[in-house]
């Protein structure tokens, strides 16, 4: 398994050109790919509580949906660079941080769950859609919350950096509803802040909001409004403007894709018994995300995936 950012993986993989020379012959190059040719090194920017999409197992190692798609990228990257071995370098980044450490060339791709919208495309750049949400609410059974509307006058807590919290406090203030957002720094604190009273309701991604409950303390104690605020993709992130590096992120999830290879990988994670507690969560592909498989796209319009 892969360790937290002060450990690295070396990546071996069979190639009759494995020599350091076409590592130096793509140092002329401009961008990531450069960066990665020069230092023989790339770092993923990873979660510590995103299940299943990136976390951490109870070894303290990095595991996820989204870093084995991740760990793709870094193989085919290491093939187009003709390199006999990259150290792969795993950076612990949050909701807020993800995004200036990937345009300060702190992490090269974004490995978690993060939604594709046009606000974010303004700033960085996504790979093809691995995988499509919807917002809803997380709550304990004995709240009685099936809609927004049933928190007016309470409180709720979305992550701060998120999409979540944006539409919530529109909402809030576009129904006048008086609701009490607070913010959280992650998404392992939201969690906790329902779980011990703090806010009567957490919105979030429902896949999140469900690996959160399942692996629990109590997972028959929540539900998960059926109201959906939101139809989101997401996909892994990498720098604005670096066409030859999208290029090669972009071929290796399509690789995956016609391959079948997602498959396998989809059900590993959401169709399988997961680390830490060996929980299935019993989440089939849903049709949206089987249409944007099988037609690769990073657009950010939610009808797309419709």
């Amino acid at each position: 398994m892969i360790t937290k950012s002060t450990s690295s993986l070396v990546l071996l993989l069979p190639t009759c050109i494995a020599t350091v020379a076409p590592l130096q012959a793509h140092a002329v190059q401009k961008g990531t790919l450069d960066k990665i040719a020069a230092s023989r090194t790339i770092t993923l920017g990873v979660r510590d509580s995103s299940p299943p999409f990136s976390y951490l197992d109870d070894k303290q190692s990095y595991i996820g949906y989204s870093i084995d798609l991740c760990m793709k990228v870094v193989s085919a990257v290491q093939k187009q660079l003709g390199a006999s071995s990259l150290s792969v370098k795993m950076q612990p980044v949050t909701s807020s941080t993800r995004i200036p450490l990937l345009a300060n060339g702190t992490i090269d791709l974004e490995c978690g769950s993060t939604t594709n919208n046009e606000d974010r495309q303004k700033q960085v750049s996504f790979a093809p859609t691995t995988f499509v949400t919807s917002n809803r609410l997380l709550s304990k059974k004995t709240a009685n919350i099936k809609t927004l509307a049933d928190l007016k006058g309470k409180t709720l807590v979305a992550t701060a950096g998120t999409t979540n919290i944006k539409q919530v406090t529109q909402l809030n203030a576009d129904k006048s509803l008086g609701i009490n957002i607070l913010a959280s720094k992650d998404i392992g604190e939201g969690f906790l802040m329902v779980e011990t009273g703090r806010a009567v309701a957490y919105s979030l991604d429902d896949v999140v909001l469900a690996a959160l409950a399942a692996n629990s303390k109590s997972p028959d104690d929540y539900r998960i409004s059926a109201e959906a605020m939101s139809f989101e993709p997401y996909g892994i992130v990498l720098r604005k403007d670096d066409p030859e590096f999208k290029k090669a992120v972009d071929a290796a999830i399509t690789a995956v894709f016609r391959s079948g290879e997602i498959n396998r990988i989809y059900a590993k994670w959401f169709q399988a018994a997961i680390p830490p507690k060996g929980i299935n969560m019993n989440w089939p592909m849903t049709p949206q995300l089987q249409k944007a498989i099988a037609h690769p796209t990073d657009s950010a319009d939610p009808e797309v995936y419709k």
